[in-house]
C-alpha cells in the first residue's frame, strides 16, 4: 500500500502525539461540561477512536454520517446527512470531530443543523484543515495539523473508500486517483 503514496505528510508516531495533545486540551476545557463527542463518519473514525481514548473525562460518544464527497476527489457542495445522532444532544455542550476541513461547507451545515437542535455549545476538532481550500470561514477550536492543497488519505480518509486503513497520512500519486 505503501507504493501508492507519493509522500508520507504525517507518521503513525506524529500523529498519535498529536492526538494526545489534542485530547489533553479538550479535557482541560470540558472538565466541568457535559461532553457529547460526535465523530463525523466515516472519515474520523480512526482519529475519534484514537482521540476518546485520552479524553480522561466520562463523555458520551454519538456518531453523524454525512457526504458532500461520493466518490469524487472534490467536494459537490451539497450536504447529505446519511445518519443522524442516535443522542438528546439538548443542553449539552457538543464537539465534532472530523478528519479534514476542506471548503468549510459541511462543517458550516452540521454546525448550524446542530446549534437548531439547542446544544449548549458546538465546536469542532479538526486532525487536518487546508486552509487554501476555505470557501466558508469555520471557527475550529482545536487543530492539529494544517496541510497542503494536495488529494491526502490514510489515518481513516479514503479515495473511493480505500486507504482509510493506512496508519499514516499521505498524499497519493496522481496516476491512483486520475
Amino acid at each position: 500500500m505503501r507504493e501508492d503514496f507519493k509522500e508520507i505528510l504525517f507518521t503513525e508516531e506524529q500523529i498519535l502525539s498529536k492526538v494526545k495533545e489534542l485530547a489533553k486540551q479538550i479535557s482541560d476545557d470540558y472538565k466541568d461540561k457535559d461532553l457529547v463527542v460526535v465523530g463525523v463518519l466515516k472519515g474520523s473514525v480512526v482519529f475519534t477512536s484514537d482521540l476518546i481514548k485520552y479524553i480522561d473525562i466520562p463523555c458520551v460518544l454519538d456518531f453523524m454520517a454525512v457526504s458532500s464527497y461520493g466518490t469524487s476527489t472534490e467536494s459537490s457542495g451539497i450536504v447529505k446527512i446519511i445518519k443522524d445522532l442516535d443522542y438528546d444532544i439538548e443542553g449539552k455542550d457538543l464537539l465534532i470531530v472530523e478528519d479534514i476541513v476542506d471548503t468549510g461547507n459541511t462543517l458550516k451545515y452540521l454546525l448550524k443543523y446542530l446549534k437548531a437542535r439547542k446544544a449548549n455549545s458546538v465546536a469542532i476538532v479538526s486532525l487536518l484543515s487546508k486552509p487554501s481550500r476555505r470557501k466558508l470561514a469555520v471557527d475550529i477550536k482545536y487543530l492539529g495539523f494544517n496541510v497542503p492543497d494536495k488529494f491526502i488519505v490514510g489515518y481513516g480518509i479514503d479515495y473511493a473508500e480505500k486507504y482509510r486503513n493506512a496508519p499514516f497520512i499521505g498524499v497519493l500519486k496522481e496516476e491512483i486517483y486520475k
